[in-house]
């Protein structure tokens, strides 16, 4: 296959070339991509302050449409009062399961 099939002009990435692994290696890597799925799930699952700190993140983002993304994302993260806004999320979430 040549490099100009394999490649997508719209994004600049390489496509993938299925014959550049053998069946063996294939299974491993589906096996790996699987593996590491679960595993990111399970850590999700048991890191709720992940899902809040992006959910905010978004739901700033859409609300002020910045024109910058990338320094709206700066500022957001570093933001010094965020751990404390989170940390105060999680409390209010577990009040209400109580």
């Amino acid at each position: 296959m040549a490099l100009r099939d394999m490649v997508d002009l719209d994004s600049g990435l390489q496509g993938q070339d299925w014959g550049a692994l053998n069946p063996e290696q294939q299974i491993k890597l589906s096996h790996f991509k699987i593996n590491t799925r679960i595993a990111n799930e399970k850590y999700l699952r048991a890191h709720k302050e992940v899902e809040m700190l992006l959910s905010g993140f978004l739901r700033e983002v859409l609300l002020q449409r910045p024109n910058n993304i990338r320094e709206f994302a700066a500022d957001y993260f570093t933001n010094p009062e965020l751990p404390k806004k989170i940390q105060q999320q999680m409390m209010e979430k577990l009040n209400e399961a109580v």
